[in-house]
């Protein structure tokens, strides 16, 4: 126990035990006690934008919202209140969603459909990670971000590729349809070509003379001859990433490397491996 909790009260530190100990059994009723509150509250927000389910329980609905805007305003409150560091909660991830979560109530009050924005609360849902104990698999995502960072300027330049590609078979086919076909401009045109190049297809806009259809072949061909290049790029780099990962979990008492992501016993000697 350090200086600064030996000196808080009893009840922040009783309170800091129970709202920010997911090792003790009152902190575990509570993360489990807030993941219903989360998940309910968030159902309720969804439901409430079905018209005829509105129209008819809209009251209910509001009242059970407030409830809840109220219940996470005063876990924020004393969250606050018994954090060893108040700027560091204020300011991190978590704490920026839980204040997110509930100003949109308030703002409700003052500016008229401000409250639309309640749907942010679905961000909440990241605690699960938290009660659920999935903070051990976050270095899979870790792994998997710094693949995308590593791959991001092949990636661009893909990208970049690509919309040129774009560019020219946009201006291609504003002149050869024209206004008369559905493609009133270019930026339409560029929403076709979008559209077909990533093989989506809604149909909106078709081309109508021969020379367009060949055109739209040829952009669907172009489609699938690029569409897996990113995936490629990913794929590599992610493995790349792994192989590096792995060399650098070497064994302290043998120093045997090359052990997986998720283990925490070397395979060699039994010794327990520090995370990375």
């Amino acid at each position: 126990m350090n200086i600064e909790e030996k000196a808080d009260s009893p009840l922040k530190q009783q309170l800091r035990s129970v709202i920010f100990g997911t090792e003790t059994p009152a902190g575990k009723r509570f993360d489990i006690t807030l993941m219903v509150c989360i998940v309910l509250s968030v159902i309720l927000i969804f439901i409430d934008t079905i018209e005829h389910i509105n129209s008819r329980y809209g009251d209910y609905i509001s009242i059970a919202e407030w409830t809840f805007t109220v219940f996470f305003t005063v876990e924020y409150i004393l969250r606050l209140y018994c954090s060893l560091n108040r700027l560091h909660y204020a300011r991190s991830f978590f704490g920026v969603v839980d204040l997110v979560s509930i100003l949109p109530s308030y703002l409700g009050l003052i500016f008229p459909g401000a409250n639309v924005a309640l749907a942010l609360r679905v961000l909440r849902l990241f605690r699960v990670f938290r009660v659920l104990k999935l903070l051990r698999y976050l270095s899979d995502g870790n792994l998997l971000i710094k693949a995308m960072m590593q791959s991001s300027r092949k990636v661009f330049i893909f990208f970049f590729s690509v919309s040129l590609i774009i560019m020219v078979l946009s201006v291609v086919m504003y002149v050869v349809e024209g206004p008369n076909n559905g493609f009133t401009s270019i930026p339409k045109s560029m929403y076709w070509t979008v559209v077909t190049i990533t093989t989506v297809g809604y149909g909106d806009i078709t081309p109508q003379t021969p020379l367009g259809q060949g055109i739209a072949a040829l952009t669907m061909l172009i489609g699938y001859s690029i569409i897996a290049i990113p995936t490629g790029i990913l794929t590599a780099e992610i493995s790349h990433e792994m192989v590096r990962t792995r060399d650098l979990r070497k064994c302290s008492n043998c120093g045997k490397k090359g052990h997986d992501n998720d283990a925490e016993y070397c395979n060699h000697c039994g010794s327990e491996l520090e995370k990375l």
